[in-house]
C-alpha cells in the first residue's frame, strides 16, 4: 500500500508540474546557443509553457529544424542567425527578432565555449574566443536588450547559464572558469545597474549535466570519481534546469535579482 501512495504521489507531482502555469505565455523569449545542447532544450521548455521563442545561433540550418519542430508541436518559434562574439551580428539580431514579433521580454544567455589547456602552453586567441563568447557576449546582448527594454517602458528579465566551475577550479580550464566566474559576477553588476527600470538579472550555474557534450567527461576517469563525489549520487539531466529558469524568467521570481542558483547535486557542499 505504501508504495502504491509514493507512486500516486509522484505521478501527481509529475501532472501538477506539467500544468503549472509560468505566465510566460505572452513573453517573448531570446535563447543564444539554441541550436545544441542546453539551448536546444531551454527552447522546448519555453515554448512549452506557451512562450513565443526566438532561437539565436550560428547555424541557421539547426535553428530552422529546432523552428519547425516547435510550430509542429504548437509552439511559435523563429530562428535568427548570431554569433556572439560580433557586436552587428547580435545588433541585427535583436532588431531582427523585435521587428518579427515584438519587444523581448526574457534573454537566456546560454551560448558558451569551452578550451582544456595547460597555462604553461598559453593560446591566446583561444583564451579570446572563450571569453568573447561567455563574456563579452552576454555583457554586450543584455546592455542591448536592456536598453530596448528601457527605452520601451517595459520589465524583463535576463537568466545568464554560468557555471560551478565559476565558483570552483579545476586544472586546464583557466579561461573557463575564468569566463564564468566573471559572468557570476556581471550578473550582480548588471542586476544592481537594471533594477531601476524593472529588469532582473540572474544566473544559474549548473553541475555536471548529461548531454552530447558533457558525453566525453561523464565517461571518463575523470567522470566516474567525480561522481563517486556526488552527495545525489548522479548527474545532472536538462530537465533538472527546467524549474529554475522558468522560475527566474517569469513573474514568480519578481523579488529575485543578482542571485545565483546552483544546480549540481550537492557537489559544492560535499565533504572533503
Amino acid at each position: 500500500m505504501a508504495e502504491h501512495e509514493n507512486a500516486h504521489r509522484h505521478a501527481s507531482g509529475r501532472r501538477v508540474r506539467e500544468g503549472f502555469d509560468w505566465g510566460l505565455s505572452d513573453c517573448r523569449v531570446l535563447i543564444t546557443g539554441a541550436s545544441s545542447g542546453l539551448g536546444w532544450h531551454f527552447a522546448k521548455f519555453f515554448a512549452e509553457a506557451g512562450a513565443s521563442v526566438a532561437l539565436a545561433a550560428r547555424r541557421i540550418d539547426r535553428l530552422e529544424a529546432l523552428a519547425s519542430e516547435i510550430e509542429d508541436q504548437g509552439g511559435s518559434a523563429i530562428a535568427v542567425e548570431m554569433d556572439v562574439c560580433d557586436v552587428g551580428s547580435m545588433t541585427d539580431a535583436v532588431e531582427q527578432v523585435e521587428t518579427g514579433v515584438g519587444p523581448i521580454d526574457v534573454l537566456v544567455n546560454n551560448a558558451g565555449a569551452a578550451r582544456f589547456e595547460n597555462g604553461l602552453e598559453q593560446d591566446v586567441d583561444g583564451w579570446d574566443v572563450v571569453q568573447a563568447t561567455n563574456l563579452r557576449g552576454p555583457w554586450y546582448l543584455s546592455g542591448e536588450v536592456a536598453r530596448r527594454m528601457r527605452d520601451n517602458g517595459r520589465e524583463g528579465t535576463i537568466v545568464n547559464i554560468a557555471s560551478i566551475a565559476g565558483l570552483r577550479q579545476s586544472p586546464f580550464m583557466a579561461g573557463y572558469c575564468t569566463s564564468k566566474a566573471a559572468l557570476i559576477q556581471l550578473t550582480a553588476c548588471l542586476a544592481l545597474e537594471f533594477a531601476p527600470f524593472g529588469i532582473r538579472v540572474n544566473a544559474i550555474a549548473p553541475g555536471v549535466v548529461k548531454s552530447d557534450m558533457s558525453a566525453g567527461f561523464i565517461d571518463s576517469p575523470a567522470g566516474t570519481a567525480m561522481l563517486k563525489r556526488l552527495p545525489l549520487g548522479r548527474f545532472g539531466t536538462v530537465e533538472d534546469l527546467k524549474c529554475a529558469l522558468l522560475w527566474l524568467s517569469s513573474r514568480h521570481s519578481s523579488f529575485v535579482t543578482g542571485s545565483c542558483v546552483v544546480i549540481d547535486g550537492g557537489l559544492m557542499v560535499g565533504s572533503l
